[in-house]
């Protein structure tokens, strides 16, 4: 990947496309991982209005500061961008309060905290006129699917979503993005115990990233996958097709029942 020239593309994309929405800019949730900081800082680079919310929801504090130290290095490079702290924890435990004890378990309270953020990212956007910009990488969005149907996927646009989460990290270092951002543990953000994304699917991103890119060439070629493959890489596979299958609704359009004329 020639990555400055990506970029170069990325930008220019950006640019082109909120110049014909008639908008004025960006919105993004800046959580202190690496997707986000990439993103808002290529939003940032386009010129344009950019605001970059933080939003906590009894989130772990080196979550909070990696966010909060980025967006204050972003504001210091980029006169366009603006800052945002929106502490969405008091929101968070009164819809605890008012749900249904018996709806309540992990999984389902854990999108309920990337929706929460999405209805607050549009809140801003519609009152500022901007595009929510999304954060998502190619493996999660079209490999695995690990995001929040409605929540983090509910977006205007994605700027890295045709890029894999290595081709991220190459992007986020030329940009300089901070350090503690690119060594940190991947992660969404949506449990208490602050569980890593590679925990949560049991494969890294690099593994993901093999599954994707050998699974592409098998079908290219017309073979069947598994010859000649080591109990990890068989593994491996596994697991992107068990979260792929599972997650196929995320990644096409919504089935419209079709009445015959």
């Amino acid at each position: 990947m020639e990555t400055p020239d990506v970029v170069e593309y990325i930008v220019n994309w950006l640019k082109t496309y909120v110049g014909k929405s008639g908008l004025n800019g960006f919105t993004i949730g800046v959580s202190g991982g690496i997707d986000s900081a990439v993103t808002s800082t290529l939003c940032a680079r386009t010129g344009k209005k950019v605001l970059a919310l933080n939003m906590p929801i009894f989130q772990a504090k080196d979550q909070v500061s990696r966010s909060s130290d980025h967006i204050a290095w972003l504001k210091k490079s980029h006169d366009n961008v603006t800052g945002i702290d929106v502490e969405l924890t008091p929101i968070f435990e009164q819809i605890q309060t008012d749900f249904p004890k018996g709806i309540q378990d992990g999984l389902t309270m854990a999108n309920t905290r990337s929706r929460l953020r999405m209805m607050t990212l549009y809140a801003f956007a519609s009152h500022h006129g901007l595009l929510v910009a999304g954060t998502g990488n190619k493996v999660e969005d079209f490999g695995v699917g690990f995001y929040t149907k409605y929540g983090d996927g509910g977006v205007d646009i994605s700027p890295i979503a045709d890029l894999m989460k290595s081709q991220v990290y190459a992007i986020g270092e030329l940009l300089g993005i901070n350090q503690d951002i690119l060594t940190a543990p991947p992660t969404d953000g949506l449990w208490e115990d602050d569980r890593t994304d590679e925990s949560q699917i049991g494969a890294t991103y690099g593994e993901l990233e093999w599954a994707m890119d050998y699974l592409s060439s098998q079908k290219i070629k017309g073979q069947k996958p598994g010859k000649r493959l080591d109990a990890r890489q068989k593994e491996v596979l596994s697991i992107y097709n068990k979260f792929n299958g599972a997650n196929r609704h995320k990644m096409e359009p919504i089935p419209v029942c079709r009445i015959p004329s």
